[in-house]
């Protein structure tokens, strides 16, 4: 019989109420996981894991304001004994590399079967890591290819990328995206950084060459 302290306690997040009820009801089927918390967005994640110190975190990683990747530095720079495994619907490789720099243990699609999911999460606890295969051909696909400037952008940096290449300023993107100037101002330096570039203008030339904003 599994006793309380034996079980694995995980958190689910997600920005869809219905992925994380579905989850939840997979979880609840399995007599050493325990369901201790939700959170719908990176920020509320992070603030969760300093009360419920969760096992294992299943993490989204496309979200509003806080992507999963930058969840998932601040939870694994807080929390190291907290592992965190991307569950995601994209296989991009530079969705893949950014969950994996940012600490991430393991990258499954939502795809996977509830008991693969089981196990991983079982892994994910003892330390060990899982990757799904459509991840792993990714990744074998951007270390054929050599990388162009901007590759190793986040998902919410291309989509400021995106809308700075429809000739939006700062307030105009931080109004789309529903987020604060001052966090574009950041998008945007990181943007510039990682492209090599020192202007909005030569990041926006550059986007349409190597088709970043497409």
């Amino acid at each position: 019989m599994t006793t309380p302290s034996s079980f694995i306690r995980v958190m689910v997040v997600d920005d869809h109420m219905m992925v994380r009820r579905g989850l939840g009801t997979v979880l609840k089927v399995y007599d050493d996981l325990e369901l201790v918390g939700e959170a719908d967005r990176g920020e509320t994640a992070v603030q969760l894991c300093a009360k419920l110190r969760p096992d294992v975190v299943l993490m989204d990683m496309v979200m509003a304001d806080m992507d999963g990747a930058a969840a998932t530095r601040l939870i694994r720079r807080q929390f190291p004994n907290t592992q965190v495994i991307a569950l995601t619907s994209f296989k991009d490789e530079i969705l893949v590399q950014s969950a994996l720099q940012a600490g991430a243990i393991s990258y499954l699609l939502k795809d996977v079967s509830a008991n693969d999911l089981v196990e991983a999460i079982r892994a994910a606890h003892a330390g060990r890591a899982t990757i799904s295969p459509e991840a792993t051909q990714a990744l074998i696909q951007a270390v054929r290819q050599d990388p162009v400037p901007g590759h190793d952008l986040t998902e919410r940096e291309r989509e400021v990328l995106m809308l700075m290449v429809e000739g939006l300023n700062n307030t105009q993107i931080a109004a789309r995206l529903t987020v604060s100037p001052s966090t574009i101002k950041s998008h945007v330096s990181n943007i510039l950084a990682k492209m090599g570039v020192s202007s909005r203008t030569e990041a926006a030339a550059l986007a349409l060459r190597n088709k970043l904003a497409s």
